[in-house]
């Protein structure tokens, strides 16, 4: 696979992530003439996407916003809307609180994830509309577009691509930009 490939960028509205042909947790992600390799849920992707199933969800995603360890990362220019994450930093992935699926502040009782990661995951997250702007109980939770584990092992649910792919896709992202993933 051709790691990347030149292009315009500047009108790209839509992010694809297609399912790599062997392997059902790993993708393509292409951008803008961009073409960069992915890690995808555990459980691959699914168009019934459920709380805690390890599935990347089969949409088309606006992206919202996103954080930052800056302590940890110097982001290149996007006009995306990013926050710095703090130490306390948490999301709420607890289906019956009215915080699900949002970013809530320790200390927090309910289930949640850190978003000051020792392993560098979220060091670059972008927050993906599913079920964010219009939630239902254990439809998913905190599905990001972030930072891949060592060898492109499968997230939880989120599409996660290598520090410097991130750093080139990022300029091009806005808010509202697609995140498109097929089956």
């Amino acid at each position: 696979m051709q790691r990347f490939r030149g292009g315009n960028h500047k009108n790209t509205a839509v992010v694809t992530v297609r399912t790599a042909p062997r392997d059902r947790r790993r993708a393509i992600v292409s951008f803008g003439g961009i073409t960069v390799p992915a890690a995808l849920g555990r459980s691959g992707t699914s168009p019934f996407k459920r709380e805690g199933d390890g599935a990347t969800p089969i949409a088309p995603m606006r992206l919202l916003n996103g954080y930052v360890r800056a302590d940890r990362v110097t982001l290149p220019p996007t006009r995306l809307s990013i926050t710095r994450i703090e130490k306390g930093l948490l999301w709420c992935d607890q289906p019956e609180h009215p915080s699900y699926n949002r970013p809530v502040s320790a200390p927090f009782g309910p289930s949640h994830e850190e978003m000051m990661r020792a392993d560098g995951l979220y060091d670059i997250c972008l927050v993906l509309d599913w079920n964010v702007t219009s939630r239902a109980r254990n439809r998913g939770s905190a599905i990001f577009f972030h930072l891949i584990k060592p060898g492109y092992q499968p997230t939880a649910g989120c599409i996660a691509v290598s520090l410097p792919d991130m750093k080139r896709l990022i300029r091009f992202m806005r808010k509202g930009t697609v995140v498109r993933v097929l089956g």
